[in-house]
């Protein structure tokens, strides 16, 4: 089922998908294909949205900063002085966030109004990012599937093919609230992740040496605790890259009994607790567990590669499923 949602400046109209199966219900957009809603029940049954999103398309467009549940590329994350080296040449991608990239440049994927195509319990976005987008290497053909399981799970399946070497690395951006996006905090939550090692960052979030043993530290999740605030880091899965999704990660709320267990292909998961998080939604309103390759990989020989070449299909694949405990 969709509906317009809104019209953007030159005229281009936004539409809502919804999408509802196994007692769940989610709403998606063709701008940023982004996750507006995801309403799941509480141990009382009671359903409550627990995605922080706007209202309106206006509410997305005056605060595109925090990628609210957007689809994330060509590439999430950091790279270092926006620069990749390929191939013997040197591409310079935009710099967005000081002399760094960030998340794909000021106009990423999740600024962009996608072709929605619905399929089977789901929907297909796809868009072309030509040659030389905020200078990117290659034109890549993107298709970004969202289909909600027989059980309620959200399924992200990500493939992107290319006419030159290029790097893609693509994420949601999705920030979570299992009390209910108005509930307030999330630092309450606690979160379980299959990680023993993490990406050591500088003042700028890009990593630096080897990763680190979580062993010791706040950034040991492997028991359940609380997620608090201060986060903003990249961990190593202990699973790596994998050809079907492997549950990482799970996250619960103790006040709703709501659980959120993340499975994926990808060998990372970005923890962010929402520090930076403003207008309506106050700091640590929303939790984002952002499934991906290493941030400033293109840099770093010793990281899983990110690089795309022509014959080739990037694949990626995410679920997010829903429970409750007693």
């Amino acid at each position: 089922m969709s509906e317009l949602f809104g019209t953007l400046s030159d005229g281009t109209p936004v539409h809502r998908w919804t999408l509802e199966r196994g007692g769940v219900r989610v709403r998606v957009l063709s701008y940023g294909g982004i996750v507006q809603s995801a309403e799941v029940p509480d141990r009382s049954g009671r359903s409550a949205d627990v995605v922080l999103g706007f209202a309106d398309l206006e509410g997305y467009l005056l605060h595109p900063e925090p990628y609210l549940g957007a689809v994330i590329g060509r590439y999430a994350n950091r790279i270092a002085g926006g620069r990749i080296p390929l191939d013997g040449r040197t591409y310079e991608v935009t710099r967005n966030e000081g002399a760094n990239s960030l998340h794909g440049g000021a106009r990423g994927f999740d600024k962009h109004v996608w072709e929605v195509t619905p399929v089977e319990h789901g929907l297909r976005l796809s868009r072309v990012s030509p040659d030389g987008e905020e200078g990117f290497p290659g034109r890549l053909a993107v298709t970004v599937t969202y289909t909600l399981t027989a059980s309620g799970a959200l399924r992200i399946g990500y493939e992107a093919v290319t006419d030159a070497p290029t790097v893609v690395n693509l994420t949601n951006h999705t920030y979570w609230n299992l009390g209910g996006a108005d509930s307030g905090t999330a630092g309450g939550h606690e979160l379980r992740l299959a990680a023993s090692r993490y990406t050591p960052v500088n003042a700028d979030l890009i990593p630096e040496g080897a990763p680190a043993d979580v062993s010791g530290s706040r950034l040991d999740f492997r028991t359940p605790r609380p997620t608090g605030s201060g986060y903003d880091h990249n961990f190593v899965l202990d699973k790596g890259v994998t050809t079907t999704p492997v549950e990482v990660a799970e996250l619960y709320d103790p006040v709703s009994g709501r659980t959120l267990t993340v499975s994926t292909t990808e060998p990372g998961l970005q923890l962010y607790t929402g520090d930076h998080l403003s207008g309506p939604f106050p700091p640590n309103a929303g939790t984002a567990l952002e499934t991906q390759h290493f941030p400033d990989s293109p840099n770093r020989p010793d990281f899983p590669t990110t690089v795309l070449r022509p014959g080739e299909v990037y694949h990626s694949e995410t679920v997010y499923g829903f429970g409750v405990r007693g």
